[in-house]
């Protein structure tokens, strides 16, 4: 039986960029929307449930952080955001509010295309990994549930990719590298950064304070771990 061919919503208000990121993704077989601003390309995700979303960062009528920021209120899909800008600030800003990745313009329509194909081809955590042990927090990988207290906590894939990589091994250090590999896979080419936006991310969804962390203790200079049952 055939696999479903990835369905890919590329936003930007450009047309020669939507046509080039269209074509490429076309060659590769996938199956392409495009939507040119804001409130369009929120609508598109509503109603297409796209598997990856390439985004802009400046749109008419809302710009990309925002339209990322409303995709997550229903939304899974990974958001591979485009920016103009040389600024860190837009990166951090758009990983704080749900993106997965990032590419800066101008960039390779080829690199895009190996950065769609990782994003789809990370490592779901197994169905047999347990939950976390420390008092308060519940990893179910099988059913993709994160809770704490008893109450349901909404991450993003990335970010319950990297808590379960964590809740796998309670109490042992993982290194940032080592969770780029098991999360976004070994081919994956980023900086250590990428990680700790999104452990950030985590952290405030699970309400633990860095400074007295509740369950994710970072380890200076190597990485993180999933504290061990209080």
């Amino acid at each position: 039986m055939t696999s479903p061919r990835a369905r890919v919503l590329v936003v930007d208000d450009e047309a020669p960029i939507v046509e080039l990121i269209s074509g490429y993704l076309l060659r590769e077989d996938f199956v392409v929307s495009t939507a040119t601003d804001g409130p369009a390309a929120v609508e598109a995700v509503r109603a297409l449930a796209p598997d990856v979303v390439i985004l802009d960062v400046m749109l008419p009528g809302l710009d990309g952080i925002e339209v990322c920021r409303q995709v997550r209120t229903f939304s899974d899909a990974f958001v591979l955001m485009l920016t103009a800008r040389g600024e860190e600030i837009d990166r951090i800003v758009g990983l704080t509010v749900g993106a997965d990745d990032y590419l800066v313009k101008p960039f390779s329509p080829r690199e895009l295309v190996a950065r769609v194909k990782a994003l789809l081809r990370r490592a779901r955590p197994s169905a047999g990994a347990g939950t976390g042990p420390a008092q308060g927090i519940e990893v179910d990988v099988a059913r993709h549930l994160v809770r704490v207290d008893g109450a349901p906590v909404d991450l993003t894939a990335t970010e319950f990719g990297l808590l379960a990589a964590l809740a796998r091994n309670p109490g042992v250090v993982i290194a940032r590298g080592a969770l780029l590999d098991r999360v976004w896979g070994p081919e994956y080419v980023a900086d250590d950064h990428l990680v700790d936006v999104h452990v950030a991310n985590i952290r405030r969804k699970l309400a633990d304070d860095p400074a007295h962390p509740r369950f994710i203790e970072t380890v200076r200079g190597v990485g993180y771990r999933l504290r061990e049952g209080a």
